[in-house]
């Protein structure tokens, strides 16, 4: 890196703008690599289940390269790849798991969220009384209620950003542990999370602008041509669309992956003394 990012105090957490630029220099120096990596990920995602496994894995073997190079110990693609092949059982473990806690999740916060919306509208005597007072005070619980919701589903959301990260780092976690230790690393850096990942995603944007431009220009070309009933063109169309989309997300998760492997190198070094440095010179 051309920016030195060593302190005396190595405890302090990196700025948002620290995390986001050494991503972003780990993305460029690595492009090659994590593009091809990320686009075989995505040609995975065709084959159910096994397929989305590989994926999960090779998006997670991303930042485990990223987090090698930071702590000066870089490894190979192939190195990298056999660890997470080794552990696909794991990540599948890891997927279920965050499933299920979806679906529950899921429900709670519509549980929550009808008791919030729904006894209070019920003794208001519901959207039936023309009362503008009433129907005021609902609107306001509702939206207090959408908000509160909101909230929790980012709170939550992000305990679980580093899920796929230690499994594919740490040789003593497996598939339930590292949702454990995600949830450990994050704790009390909820702001600083979501701020990186706000910052992160908004620099993808003009890739994704510039994806739905094509598609856009695809799709205008080709749907009269699709209309007319001809297979040829159908299956040339679907093979542009869908390869343009893999493209753009290849693009795009390994930026993201290399962010996520420096939140766990800054958590890491701040939580266990590990007295990590980023490296002071070019990745």
């Amino acid at each position: 890196m051309s920016e030195n990012f060593d302190s005396p105090h190595p405890i302090q957490p990196l700025s948002v703008g620290s995390v986001v630029s050494a991503g972003m220099r780990l993305y460029r120096s690595h492009f090659k690599n994590y593009f091809f990596i990320a686009l075989r990920a995505y040609a995975w995602l065709l084959i159910p289940i096994y397929g989305w496994v590989k994926f999960y894995a090779l998006s997670a073997l991303i930042s485990r390269l990223a987090f090698g190079e930071l702590v000066n110990q870089p490894e190979s693609v192939s190195s990298g790849e056999r660890f997470v092949n080794s552990r696909l059982w794991e990540f599948f473990v890891t997927m279920i798991l965050m499933f299920v806690i979806g679906i529950g999740l899921a429900l709670a916060f519509a549980i929550i969220g009808g008791l919030m919306i729904g006894i209070p509208t019920a003794l208001l005597g519901g959207l039936q009384d023309t009362n503008p007072a009433s129907i005021g005070i609902i609107i306001l619980i509702s939206l207090l209620a959408m908000i509160i919701i909101f909230t929790g589903i980012l709170w939550i959301g992000t305990r679980f950003y580093l899920v796929d990260v230690p499994l594919a780092i740490e040789e003593e976690v497996n598939g339930n542990s590292t949702i454990n230790r995600s949830w450990e690393l994050t704790k009390g850096n909820i702001g600083r999370i979501l701020t990186i990942t706000f910052v992160s995603v908004l620099i993808t944007i003009p890739i994704q602008f510039i994806i739905q431009i094509i598609t856009t220009i695809i799709q205008l070309i080709f749907t009269p041509l699709v209309n007319q009933g001809n297979v040829t063109f159908s299956i040339i169309f679907f093979v542009l669309v869908v390869g343009l989309s893999f493209a753009g997300g290849a693009l795009i998760v390994p930026f993201l992956q290399a962010v996520k492997a420096v939140v766990y190198y800054d958590l890491r070094s701040r939580r266990e003394g590990l007295g990590l440095q980023l490296r002071d010179h070019d990745i």
